[in-house]
């Protein structure tokens, strides 16, 4: 079976968000068994990875990605029955 250069990408790509995934559903039932309750967890974990990202890439890509999260939020896509990781 033959990949060309975008189909391995996609693949790289898609390994490091599963891997991702798993770090930080690692650290959310960490910051559970402290005691912190999840919007605490879940406000502390945005405002990382917004700032990350402002470093990194600049306010236009944090505006971005707010409105394809939003987007998401209104199709349903984070209802307990949809998520599959």
């Amino acid at each position: 079976m033959e990949h060309n250069v975008g189909d391995i990408d996609a693949l790289v790509r898609e390994e490091k968000r599963l891997t991702a995934v798993e770090s930080h559903n690692e650290a959310w039932a960490e910051g559970l068994s402290a005691g912190i309750e999840p919007e605490i967890i879940a406000e502390a974990a945005l405002e990382t990875a917004f700032a990350e990202m402002l470093r990194a890439q600049g306010e236009d890509a944090v505006l971005a990605l707010l409105e394809r999260m939003r987007q998401k939020v209104i199709a349903g896509e984070f209802e307990p029955e949809r998520l599959l990781h």
